[in-house]
């Protein structure tokens, strides 16, 4: 009992505490680099979106992962003062290829827990080296380690929503999971990689399906301190996102989607006088395929960028961003009801316990 207390007390001051090696770095008024340079943060669990939350959990006792490459160009580019009329543009991060490593257990049919590991592949740019003598851009980093719990509000039905019709059911049409997420500060402050201290993460998400049409959104909050880059301030924010898909094959063989992300600032900037807010915020369209093991085993290819809310650029925001996913998410889908989940049921559309028969004509 000792030992759970000590790990639980290690963990949560991890996760309070701002990361004493670099405190003085990320206290420093005018050049600070303790700024997440990547904004998607892809959950743990069945998703269809590539980065709205999920109103579906795991099934009950299974165990899933995914992983999620994406290429961004110039997520950290600043404006600065030059002898010429203009000015410079300065890119601190030019190009990043970022992985996430991310688990997911399903503790009941409603209680999910998971947890999501980042790192940077590759990187270029200047860094705060274009600025000051301080570190320059390394080509690879580990980024802020996230935690996290969700709880279906309104439960989905485990049924594919495709062969609802075939197997004379009515899955339901909404469904609402509610979640929350925590970082523990582990990733490399002058690399654009990790924050100062723990950010937390509360959110709510709910998705909504007719026939082969589907919509997901998810409303929350990031709440850290605020880190500040030449007059540029990344504080608390709204998270908000918002997705449509529509099913071109059946049973998830193939999809597409198109959703939009915006993260509004609370933190006013200097570098403007009145104080204005940057809203960091993407858009991407996805293909998404789920052909084998009954659909919990998923691949998805996603294209975008940045949505201009401001003339000068935001930072944090790319200007395109491509994402490749891979994901087995198992999900307990039993579309007949006949005890036998649809990725072993050869017939999932018809009661009966035909896992090893040919399907009726």
């Amino acid at each position: 009992m000792r030992d759970w207390a000590l790990a639980a007390l290690v963990v949560v001051g991890s996760v309070l505490l701002p990361r004493a090696a670099a405190a003085g770095r990320c206290d420093a008024p005018l050049v600070n680099a303790c700024v997440n340079a990547d904004t998607l943060w892809p959950h743990a669990g069945p998703s269809r979106f590539v980065g709205v939350g999920s109103a579906e959990t795991m099934e009950r006792g299974q165990v899933g992962f995914a992983l999620v490459t994406s290429y961004e160009l110039k997520p950290i580019v600043l404006h600065v003062p030059s002898p010429g009329p203009t000015g410079t543009d300065l890119n601190a991060v030019r190009d990043l290829v970022d992985t996430s490593f991310a688990w997911a257990y399903g503790v009941t049919s409603k209680l999910e827990v998971g947890a999501v590991l980042p790192v940077t592949l590759g990187q270029s740019g200047s860094g705060v080296s274009g600025l000051t003598a301080g570190d320059e851009l390394r080509d690879t980093a580990v980024r802020d380690l996230r935690f996290g719990v969700a709880y279906a509000l309104m439960p989905r039905d485990r049924v594919d929503p495709s062969l609802a019709a075939l197997a004379a059911t009515r899955p339901n049409v909404y469904s609402v999971v509610a979640r929350f997420e925590v970082s523990a500060p582990i990733g490399d402050s002058q690399q654009f990689a990790g924050e100062k201290g723990g950010v937390f993460v509360p959110s709510v998400a709910a998705d909504y399906r007719r026939g082969r049409w589907f919509a997901g959104g998810e409303l929350g909050a990031r709440v850290r301190g605020t880190s500040e880059f030449v007059g540029a301030r990344v504080g608390t924010q709204i998270a908000i996102g918002l997705g449509l898909g529509y099913d071109i094959l059946e049973r998830e063989r193939l999809a597409l989607m198109l959703e939009a992300r915006a993260l509004p600032t609370l933190a006013g900037q200097h570098d403007v006088p009145n104080g204005r807010h940057i809203v960091p915020a993407e858009w991407d369209l996805a293909a998404r395929s789920a052909p084998f093991a009954g659909s919990d085993v998923a691949f998805t290819l996603a294209g975008g960028g940045g949505i201009p809310f401001s003339k000068d650029g935001t930072i944090t925001t790319p200007v395109v961003r491509f994402t490749l996913g891979l994901a087995y998410q198992p999900r307990g889908y039993d579309s007949d009801g006949d005890g036998v989940l649809d990725r072993d049921d050869r017939c999932p559309a018809t009661g009966g316990d035909r896992a090893h028969e040919g399907c009726p004509p």
